[in-house]
């Protein structure tokens, strides 16, 4: 399929659910429109059961091949997104929320990645499910951040209390940066991705494995099942100081090793996190001044898109995090822009643009994600172990959020909005980010024609589980809870 016939089967898709939503369901759109394409897709595979070859799905999983969702979200629409949210959130209230938001965009993030890691671990292998430690912590990297466009459209209209608004709208921002970069990260210690042990020289490679071997020989330690050498079963457990008699060189060497990679996890973190938001800081800048050199609306929009399109692919070239200069950049343009640099008729004309551009795209993504049902592997295990890792998911955001809310109220003293943990919890809903990275990882892995091909589709299964339930099930309950809590109708209350 071209690319104009793929655009016109999307927003058909997406305005006739729209239509259908608005007429019947009355939901939020980011709900009704993934719900609506889902059943779409459900009842797809349904006549193509009953009546097998009628050629009932063709068509559509022509359309699903023929997007590469990863690189259509995460290189396409994400910086639009993420701009057109940034834009109307405000720097003031960002500010007085800023130590929660920079430890749960962090600290949560990390704790969230390695809870649910180890809970997934002990989930799989309660199912019988072998999966490496390693790809567990990818899960977890996978479904720790929030989404903030399936955030931004659910928070928007719940009337909640400003500042518990803002810190679920501004935590969701930034953590899918920081997100990640931890799954790239962690993809390198896999040995996948760019920053893995595919780009090692195969020399090297090679002398390793004659060294492991060896070190087998000499310690009665073989293979697994997997023949991953890594993970052993002994004849009698290893003498630590034996082993450095027999290998004091290979020890070391593997010492120096671990450490570097470590350094080079660090670095890269710093790199792309700090490089993204120093980068979406210059470009905001570069545009204000820019943009209060002029009084032209049309061209004014113009450069808003030019720091958006143009800002992206430079952060994408220089390997920083596009997600975050683009939230930077947008809360720059959103806030001192809107106030300093633009009249009236521009920034009515500047957001009835982004708005436009915001509902389109959203509409679009959500009718892809819940398509993305024709991709996933039905496997009773793997549907079971998706179902298991919801509670997972939400205890690791119950302890993170907490964690973070109690150390701030005891250091500072300050008093947080009533039930801020249940409802932050419950509100960090995960969505289309979640589910191109878990895509991205089934990419990789079948790339390189792994033995672990199983795990490429059981977590993309456990992702998409994880998706459906916080979109259809949060974001469908956090208005009714946030009236229960006795919170609703409060967005102009100044509590923290």
């Amino acid at each position: 399929m071209s690319f104009f016939d793929i655009a016109g089967i999307l927003v058909a898709l997406a305005a006739a659910f729209a239509f259908i939503n608005h007429k019947l369901l009355k939901l939020p759109t980011t709900v009704g429109l993934m719900l609506l394409a889902m059943l779409h897709a459900v009842a797809l595979l349904l006549i193509d059961w009953i009546v097998p070859g009628a050629g009932v799905l063709t068509s559509t999983e022509t359309l699903i091949g023929s997007i590469d969702f990863d690189q259509t979200l995460m290189q396409g629409m994400l910086g639009y997104l993420l701009f057109a949210g940034a834009l109307h959130v405000n720097l003031n209230d960002l500010k007085q929320q800023t130590a929660v938001i920079v430890l749960l965009a962090t600290v949560g993030v990390l704790a969230t990645t390695f809870i649910v890691g180890g809970l997934t671990y002990v989930i799989t292998g309660w199912l019988g499910i072998e999966v490496r430690f390693i790809y567990c912590l990818i899960f977890g990297s996978i479904v720790a951040p929030t989404d903030p466009i399936a955030v931004l459209g659910i928070v928007k209209s719940l009337g909640a209390p400003k500042s518990l608004e803002t810190k679920i709208a501004g935590e969701s921002l930034f953590n899918d940066g920081v997100g990640v970069v931890v799954f790239i990260a962690l993809l390198g210690i896999a040995g996948l991705g760019g920053h893995g042990e595919s780009h090692e020289d195969p020399k090297k490679k090679a002398e390793f494995n004659g060294v492991v071997e060896q070190i087998e020989e000499d310690f009665g330690i073989h293979p697994d099942a997997n023949g991953n050498p890594l993970t052993v079963l002994l004849d009698e457990p290893i003498d630590a100081a034996q082993l450095e008699r027999k290998h004091p060189h290979d020890v070391q060497e593997g010492i120096r090793n671990t450490e570097t990679q470590a350094i080079n996890v660090a670095k890269l973190f710093a790199l792309e996190v700090g490089g993204g938001i120093t980068l979406g800081f210059v470009l905001g800048l570069l545009a204000f001044f820019l943009l209060r050199s002029i009084d032209h609306y049309a061209t004014e929009i113009l450069l808003s898109l030019a720091v958006v399109t143009g800002g992206y692919a430079l952060a994408m070239k220089l390997h920083l995090s596009g997600p975050l200069a683009m939230v930077v950049a947008g809360l720059i343009l959103g806030n001192h822009g809107r106030t300093l640099a633009m009249s009236d008729k521009t920034r009515e004309h500047l957001d009835t643009f982004w708005e436009l551009v915001d509902e389109l795209l959203n509409a679009v993504l959500f009718v892809l994600i819940g398509l993305e049902v024709l991709v996933l592997s039905f496997k009773e295990q793997y549907l079971l172990a998706g179902a298991l890792a919801i509670p997972a998911v939400l205890l690791a955001r119950f302890l993170s959020v907490g964690t973070v809310v109690t150390a701030l109220k005891e250091a500072t003293g300050r008093e947080f909005t009533p039930h801020a943990i249940k409802v932050m919890t419950w509100g960090g809903l995960r969505g289309g980010i979640s589910v191109a990275l878990a895509l991205s990882l089934k990419e990789e892995i079948h790339a390189r024609q792994s033995q672990y091909d199983n795990v490429g589709e059981l977590l993309l299964t456990m992702t998409y589980v994880v998706v459906a339930f916080s979109i259809l099930v949060g974001g469908l309950t956090m208005g009714p809870m946030l009236s229960r809590l006795g919170l609703a109708g409060q967005s102009k209350t100044d509590a923290d």
